[in-house]
């Protein structure tokens, strides 16, 4: 017979007695039986009285020095050369690789682990008849696959690593993909996809033409939402759980968010409004400490977590339990509002006295609080599970599970980063393998602007930093090395950051938002009201403005020419190389009597000399004259209008043309707002054709030139003029060659455009 509490077959299983039990059989070291015994207890009065503050206190804090001497442990003494934390929860060592197996990958040689028990799984159904031993193996062999695979394509390592445990436990335990689970940014979900049917295609993964970096509804019925941005899960597992209940079916709906995710508002949001509605749905929160939770409940000293927490989870989780809460909740509604309110004020001070402080706040939106459990324990998570799974009651679950980012690979273990994004790297010691090249290394457009900014706050003392989660990403962490106190991360919360910023300038302050074009958009009414309509001096730097290669169109900067400069009172640049990016910096600085932003692209800068453009070692700027362009090549038979990078293919456009006998002017506006129309109007004077080129959606920087000559009557006298954008379509995942390829904004597509439109048909299919 199963034992009612870990699902597992016994030799010495002891008879439950208790009422709500009855029929149920244990182990004798399962909590099964004590489970309603020990909430009885806690929920007594006298038991309350007894539970003072001062035990409760004494209580955690022996429990996180308990937890903080097997961290230090688990650290300096790897057991048997392996690669990993030391555990003691009974995985041995199927949650590390070892040295010597790491020593056998070999990408370049197609050297692949050995994944005996993974080559049998094509689809989650295949792993339901495993035992857990065999599962404990599935999930080292899953961790080993994404290591060799990641190691050839680059991708989202860490996180990935972090649920394997996760992972295989949801897929044996719920039936996908009629239960649904949600991957929030979905960058996690390597070993989903691997057990999902799509092994053979990792290789392939955020290539050209191969697999999504994140969960994609075009990709795979396992992927029931697509995902990039973060903070989402949560509320598209509750719409599915109430078109669930609209249809009348039974299956299941998973949110699986990570501590960083949940920090966004709308994840509360979301939690809010499902704790309202008490509809049948579970999150999981999983807790990797690489961010702080609201709760406080992470600290980078504290050991994940321990048994009395993963025995606290499992009788939270207990089937009986939750349902004679819900018993309760039943017999409490006949009482007077008084006897109600004490009540739920019992249940709530006496759980969170069993869990930390963190179960309150998600018990006030309306979540059945389980945790913290280990999310390296198998045997606990797949109990947990179980026990939510078949549990009889109304209303969402939040699971906190804590897991280690990186878990199993020693080098993702101890980076910073754990490894979070990472490029091709040698499998064995997680170093990165950089492709040969004769130029020299030029920097990135993000260091540069980082460094750009550190120049301008030496000067100004009023100059802040302000970033969502994303310092390594956007710079920041460069200027805060810098300055400290001058620097705000403030989360997933994109909203608060743009607000926040305003509520700066108010005040006389100098705020810089450094957020990625695509994550901006998530701010963006607080941009239009807070900023724009206050004509607050907000300065905001947008980087991965355009395409940006193997992140897709989850992360593609599309938008922001348009949505930006479509704003009354915001002047909107883009550099067309490194040394304009350090002027803008400059000049953004500078403006103090209304918001401003520049966009820059993802890769590195071209390789000038900036000393020839005027900019010194420490990199300070010079300030631009505002809406000013520059002619960089002189011509007379078309004139290319350059917005931002794109410039790049306007040159390279012109010197293919001079060798067919086009001469060709090629402008870099540097301004979409305010327009230098003075300019325009000169090229418009003195050329048949002009072309726009922007690597920006329909309605950007083309929409305010094509206004200005019509307004201008510069049209009405037989003037050409053409758009060149992005298409009105998403640009999946590749290198960023084939991106502009697919876009039509590569240097020959420029250069076939103005062919044809000076009546060469034939020859503009040289180009093609």
């Amino acid at each position: 017979m199963l034992c009612g509490s870990c699902g597992q077959m016994g030799m010495e299983p002891v008879c439950s007695t208790s009422q709500a039990t009855v029929g149920k059989m244990f182990h004798t070291h399962c909590s099964g039986n004590n489970s309603l015994m020990a909430y009885s207890r806690l929920h007594s009065r006298p038991a309350l009285r007894l539970l003072s503050k001062r035990t409760i206190a004494a209580s955690a804090a022996a429990q996180r020095q308990s937890r903080s001497a097997v961290t230090v442990q688990a650290v300096k003494t790897p057991v048997n050369g392996a690669v990993g934390n030391s555990s003691s929860n009974g995985n041995d060592s199927f949650d590390k690789v070892s040295v010597d197996e790491l020593d056998e990958f070999d990408p370049a040689t197609s050297n692949r682990p050995l994944t005996p028990l993974l080559d049998t799984v094509n689809f989650p159904v295949h792993i339901k008849n495993f035992n857990r031993r065999q599962l404990k193996q599935l999930c080292k062999e899953l961790r080993e696959d994404v290591i060799f695979n990641v190691s050839s394509t680059g991708g989202h390592l860490g996180a990935s690593l972090g649920v394997t445990d996760i992972t295989v436990a949801l897929h044996y335990v719920f039936n996908a993909p009629e239960d649904k689970f949600i991957f929030d940014v979905g960058h996690q979900a390597y070993p989903h996809k691997i057990l999902t049917g799509r092994r053979s295609r990792m290789p392939t993964i955020r290539q050209t033409g191969g697999m999504s970096g994140f969960t994609n509804r075009s990709e795979s019925e396992y992927d029931p939402f697509g995902a990039g941005h973060s903070s989402t899960s949560i509320s598209a597992a509750l719409g599915m759980a109430v078109a669930r209940d609209f249809k009348g079916r039974k299956n299941h709906c998973v949110a699986v968010i990570g501590d960083g995710a949940i920090t966004g508002g709308m994840a509360y949001e979301a939690m809010n409004h499902a704790g309202f509605l008490d509809k049948n749905m579970i999150v999981i929160l999983n807790d990797n400490q690489q961010v702080s939770l609201p709760t406080q409940y992470n600290d980078q000293q504290q050991a994940p977590v321990g048994a009395l927490s993963g025995a606290l989870g499992r009788i939270q989780a207990n089937r009986p339990l939750r349902e004679l809460r819900e018993i309760a909740k039943g017999v409490t509604k006949q009482l007077p509002e008084a006897f109600q309110e004490a009540t739920a004020k019992i249940d709530e001070y006496a759980r969170g006295m069993i869990s930390g402080s963190g179960s309150t706040l998600f018990e006030e939106l309306g979540l059945y609080y389980i945790g913290p459990i280990d999310g390296h324990n198998l045997d606990d998570l797949i109990a947990v599970l179980q026990e939510v799974k078949t549990t009889e009651t109304v209303g969402p679950v939040l699971i906190h599970i804590i897991t280690q980012k990186g878990k199993g690979y020693l080098p993702a273990e101890t980076a910073s980063d754990k490894m979070h994004g990472v490029g091709p790297y040698n499998p064995k010691d997680g170093k990165s393998i950089s492709k040969p090249s004769s130029k020299p290394k030029v920097a990135s457009y993000t260091n540069f602007f980082a460094d750009a900014l550190i120049a301008e706050a030496e000067r100004d003392s009023r100059i802040i930093g302000i970033h969502a989660a994303m310092g390594g990403g956007t710079g920041m962490n460069r200027f805060q090395k810098r300055f400290n106190s001058r620097t705000f991360d403030v989360g997933i919360a994109e909203q608060h950051a743009v607000t926040f910023a305003a509520g700066l300038a108010c005040e006389g302050m100098a705020p810089f938002v450094a957020i990625y074009s695509t994550f901006l958009q998530r701010g963006y009414d607080q941009i239009v009201h807070d900023v724009c309509l206050q004509k607050l001096p907000v300065r905001f730097a947008m980087d991965r403005g355009g395409l940006v290669g193997a992140d897709g169109a989850t992360h593609g900067g599309a938008f922001d020419i348009t949505y930006m400069a479509c704003l009354p009172n915001m002047v909107v640049m883009a550099p067309s190389n490194e040394a304009e990016l350090i002027h803008m910096v400059a000049t953004s600085a500078a403006i103090d009597d209304r918001p401003s932003c520049f966009r820059f692209p993802r890769g590195n800068g071209i390789g000038l000399d900036l000393a020839a453009e005027g900019i010194g070692s420490d990199l300070k700027g010079t300030p631009m004259e505002i809406g000013k362009g520059v002619v960089r090549r002189g011509g007379k038979d078309v004139a290319f209008l350059g917005y931002g990078a794109t410039l790049v293919q306007c040159l390279e456009a012109a010197t293919m043309l001079q060798k067919a006998g086009v001469s060709a002017t090629v402008a870099d506006m540097r301004f979409c707002k305010p327009l230098d129309t003075g300019l325009i109007r000169q090229l418009a004077k003195e050329h048949s054709v002009l072309i726009t080129v922007e690597e920006g959606s329909v309605g950007g920087f083309f929409s305010h030139v094509s206004t200005f000559l019509a307004l201008d009557g510069l049209l009405d006298k037989g003037l050409k003029i053409r758009p060149m954008t992005l298409p009105d379509k998403f640009i999946e995942h590749g290198s960023q060659n084939d991106q502009l390829a697919e876009a039509g904004l590569s240097s020959y597509h420029v250069a076939a455009t103005a062919m044809s439109l000076l009546g060469k048909p034939k020859e503009a299919l040289l180009y093609a």
